[in-house]
């Protein structure tokens, strides 16, 4: 499928219309991702997204999906987080919190068939076991989606299909062999 229909202000629309009764706004152009809940400078919870890539705004969708009322309250949802260099014990941390998120963001780009692959974020630190951590998210996709996502996270889901079908529809047309 083209880059092309992955547009990041389609998507802050899509979001901005299945959750209009959240109070929430996702928005671009972030050096990092950051929660931010309203408060006295805000009047709206603000979902920041790094730059304008369209994985990163799915990958902090998730998060904010799974996140309870009361993590909503707090900034980046209340999370620990260590940044890139993380040695492999902070690194196994950072997987075990991240693969929750990770398997809803891949569900996300399964309803709408884009490429997936995880983020290990830690570039600069120890050496990790990447295709375990693949693993771990997929097998817990996969449960997921046998048991029943969390409501936000299905929701999104439909209205991912809803809005990208069209563009599925035209992909399978252009990727199917011709007879």
């Amino acid at each position: 499928m083209s880059k092309s229909v992955y547009n990041c202000r389609e998507l802050q629309i899509l979001f901005a219309t299945t959750f209009s009764g959240y109070n929430t706004r996702l928005i671009s152009g972030a050096a990092e991702p950051l929660y931010l809940p309203a408060s006295e400078q805000s009047p709206f919870h603000a979902i920041y997204f790094r730059e304008d890539y369209f994985s990163s705004a799915l990958h902090e969708i998730a998060h904010w999906v799974i996140a309870g009322e009361a993590r909503r309250k707090l900034e980046d949802y209340g999370y620990w987080y260590s940044p890139d260099g993380r040695d492999q014990l902070q690194q196994a941390e950072f997987e075990k919190v991240e693969v929750l998120p990770q398997a809803i963001e891949l569900a996300f780009c399964k309803a709408i068939g884009k490429d997936f692959d995880v983020s290990v974020d830690n570039l600069d630190g120890d050496a990790m076991n990447i295709e375990g951590f693949r693993q771990q998210v997929s097998a817990k996709c996969q449960q997921l989606c046998e048991s029943g996502m969390p409501a936000r996270a299905q929701l999104f889901i439909a209205s991912l299909e809803q809005h990208y079908g069209k563009h599925k529809t035209q992909q399978a047309l252009q990727s199917s062999p011709q007879r």
